[in-house]
């Protein structure tokens, strides 16, 4: 194929349906008629004659006549029949008209008892049947070959490039609606004249005696400080709190070192630099051990000569327009975000981390940090085996470029709730070919709009609307993304119903991760029994899964590097990123320039197509139920879970709390009141005739603001942009409560009572908060506060 339009331009067949209800156009918008009828019953008028009063009993009047007594018996009949039959005729045609956007009822009832109603002439069962029916693997793959064709980043002709012919597929699938949003964000780029560099100093930082080329030169970490560092060397393992909380306890001081960390250990390349200049760290270097990165090519391991890039603001977003989008920054006063490092840090390759590592001299590093470097005898630093003083210059000269993002839009207009949006989305930049960085992810999302798209042209009228969404700047920390939840900010929880990440979905075919708001959950659990594995014929993806872990554990928080971080964590909305990946086989090259077409299928065994296919469907079903049901089935009382797990670790520090004059039983209170609201929600939905639009739009609108409750009402979303209690970064979260509350047993001393004063009322009063909403009105509201 030449482009991606012509992939997505695929003949639709033609559908025929006959209804009993009657449509006419009426502003653009067809509106179902359904004839009226009207009866009159002729009364008798009382007969004087008859002595009879005119409010006689009529069971006193067929006592005093019997003549009259057949004749009213058949009236009676006869009208009973007359009115029964009526009555039945408009039920049905009722019931047929408002049946045509019917759905389930989400959460409300279990699996097999939700009642089976129609939705465009089409059961929810012949709708998934259609989705499945028109989903291709070829084009999926084939999408992924051509975005992965060359190195496209932002601001490059490549991306532009890139970005012109997904606006063109869009357009070809004569969506509703086909759009660009742009912004102006400042980017991270290597520099043209001066290469990033290392080199080995004397004891006083002036005479260079090696210098070390970096094996990868391209390779950066974009937003690093700018400038030298110059100091010994330490190895810190993973970079992790709890590596520098080792080092410490040790006696081992990293301040004014260039320490040197591994890729990954659960903690991003951002988190890992916050930990290292908290410590005091000068500069960082990050390299790929072969521990954890497979380093064997001949069997698709990473080459011991590539380093890996990645950005390390920690946060999401422009860094220099924090909080609000970069829309024209000269409405907005000169600021940087606080989650910019203050060090230099550079990505090596493993080589290089070898030569270094291998002159160190220190104490011996502990159980566990041993990596498997050739020639290197895990010690920690910070002074060389020479023993003359040397030290290592790193340097840094990143340039900053304001430059043009463009986000891509398409969406399908939902018909009865066409302001509520489910929203699908994938990143479209990769610093090298980003076959699974930013391939898979935009090869899902096309197909995803061309198989609803079809799917409209069908017969399928959702009742709210799908928004498929090209970002662009993904690579450095979701920039796009971010900078139009910033623009819409206010609106968003009245708007999104949820989000779904599409970045990175395939790294492999074994095992599925789910990286998740909770309120997803349930759909989440539900949807994978219904789809195939892909590498295993006639097995649902979660029977798989049970049988290869003995119990079904797909479910993991979200992390701040994801892409749905931002819209649960930032925007309130919930979110969740699919992501299939194969422990035995991982897949190493990502952000590296040997993440492409023929490596990503090596790795699958040539079933690219079929891998994304099963993760199209599983999304493309979830998404489905949500643009179905009456009834969002979003799982409200899952936050309750978290606030009794919370008093139950405040129960167990009662007796000192209450010591120190802090009552626990003002969060106690505020939980019980949050499940007592989940659950009258539920128990109402249940009383309540879901055909009635308006009153299951009142339910939604109160599900759909759910997530949006918990962000914190009392911290600035410039200075502290993840604000969500359960999820987000910041002293006002639950779990910085609950680090502080674990100092009342590991270090008394330590323990703040004023702060942590501070940080239990607002965590209180923004889970009351939510409690309150979730309520609906507020002569609802019954507490004691």
């Amino acid at each position: 194929m030449d482009s991606i339009g012509t992939l997505l331009r695929q003949p639709s067949s033609s559908h025929t349906s006959c209804s009993v209800y009657h449509r006419h156009p009426v502003g653009g918008v067809e509106v179902t008629e359904v004839g009226r009828i009207e009866m009159e019953l002729d009364q008798p008028e009382p007969d004087e004659d008859l002595g009879v009063e005119p409010n006689s009993d009529i069971t006193a009047l067929v006592l005093k006549q019997p003549q009259y007594r057949r004749k009213i018996l058949i009236y009676l009949c006869l009208c009973s029949l007359l009115i029964f039959t009526t009555a039945f005729l408009l039920g049905y045609m009722a019931f047929r008209g408002s049946c045509l956007y019917c759905g389930e009822v989400g959460e409300i009832f279990p699996e097999e008892d939700k009642p089976s109603y129609r939705m465009g002439g089409m059961y929810l069962g012949e709708l998934r049947e259609m989705l499945k029916k028109y989903l291709r693997d070829d084009t999926i793959e084939a999408t992924v070959r051509r975005v992965s064709r060359a190195t496209h980043p932002s601001g490059s002709s490549e991306g532009t490039a890139l970005a012109a012919e997904i606006l063109e597929s869009f357009k070809g699938l004569h969506m509703d609606h086909t759009w660009t949003d742009s912004h102006y964000a400042t980017l991270q780029f290597p520099s043209r004249t001066q290469k990033n560099s290392l080199w080995i100093v004397d004891a006083e930082g002036e005479k260079v005696l090696e210098e070390i080329p970096l094996e990868d030169p391209d390779s950066y970490c974009a937003y690093s400080a700018i400038g030298t560092a110059t100091g010994g060397v330490v190895y810190v393992n993973y970079g992790r709190k709890e590596d520098f909380d080792w080092l410490r306890s040790m006696g081992v001081s990293v301040i004014g070192c260039v320490v040197m960390m591994r890729v990954g250990g659960g903690i991003s390349y951002a988190e890992k630099v916050f930990f290292a200049q908290k410590a005091g760290a000068g500069g960082a270097l990050i390299y790929p051990d072969p521990a954890d990165i497979p380093q064997d090519p001949r069997r698709l391991g990473l080459n011991s000569y590539t380093a890996i890039s990645e950005h390390v603001h920690l946060g999401s977003g422009d860094p220099f327009s924090p909080g609000f989008p970069s829309f024209n920054h000269t409405q907005f006063p000169p600021t940087q975000s606080s989650g910019l490092p203050v060090i230099p840090v550079q990505p090596i390759s493993a080589n290089v981390a070898s030569k270094l590592l291998s002159q160190l001299t220190g104490p011996v590093c502990p159980r566990g940090w041993q990596g498997r470097l050739p020639y290197v005898r895990c010690v920690l630093g910070p002074g060389f085996t020479s023993g003359d003083g040397r030290k290592v210059r790193m340097g840094v000269y990143n340039t900053m470029k304001p430059t043009l993002l463009n986000n891509i839009f398409s969406s399908l207009e939902g018909r009865i709730e066409p302001d509520q949006y489910i929203i699908m989305g994938a990143q479209r930049d990769a610093w090298g070919p980003g076959a699974v960085k930013a391939g898979v992810g935009t090869a899902i999302l096309m197909e995803l709009a061309r198989t609803f798209s079809t799917m409209v042209k069908n017969g399928f009228f959702p009742r709210r609307s799908l928004l498929f969404v090209s970002w662009d700047a993904g690579d450095f920390g979701n920039v796009g993304a971010t900078e139009w939840l910033e623009g819409y900010l206010s609106m968003l929880h009245l708007k999104a119903v949820a989000y779904f990440s599409l970045d990175q979905a395939v790294m492999g075919d074994d095992n599925l991760s789910a990286f998740t708001s909770p309120l997803l959950v349930d759909l989440i659990e539900s949807t994978v029994k219904q789809v195939e594995h892909p590498k295993h014929a006639g097995q649902s993806i979660y029977i798989q899964a049970e049988k290869e872990g003995g119990s079904w554990k797909i479910i993991k928080p979200l992390y701040l590097n994801s892409a749905a971080y931002s819209f649960t964590a930032f925007g309130g909305v919930p979110a969740m990123e699919l992501c299939f990946t194969e422990e035995s086989r991982a897949y190493p090259f990502v952000n590296t320039p040997l993440d492409t077409h023929g490596r990503l299928q090596e790795v699958l065994g040539g079933r690219l197509g079929a891998v994304g296919r099963s993760l199209s469907e599983l999304v493309g079903l979830m998404v489905l139920r949500l643009a179905h049901d009456h009834i969002l089935p979003l799982q409200v009382s899952s936050y309750s879970q978290a606030a009794r797990q919370f008093s139950v670790q405040l129960s167990k520090h009662s007796a000192e709390l209450q010591a120190r004059g802090l009552s626990p039983q003002w969060v106690f209170s505020a939980g019980g009141d949050y499940n007592r609201a989940a659950k009258t929600l539920k128990d109402d939905i249940l009383k309540s005739d879901l055909q009635d639009d308006t009153m299951t739009r009142i339910y939604n609108t109160r599900i759909m603001r759910v997530e949006y409750y918990f962000l914190s009402q009392y911290v600035s979303v410039v200075e502290t942009p993840f604000r969500h209690v359960l999820h987000g970064r910041g002293e006002h979260t639950l779990a910085a409560l609950t680090q502080h509350l674990s100092l009342l047993t590991s270090d008394p001393r330590s323990f703040d009572e004023a702060r942590f004063r501070r940080q239990l009322a607002l965590f209180t009063w923004t889970l009351q908060g939510a409690a309150n909403a979730l309520s609906g009105d507020v002569w609802n509201i019954d507490n004691v506060f």
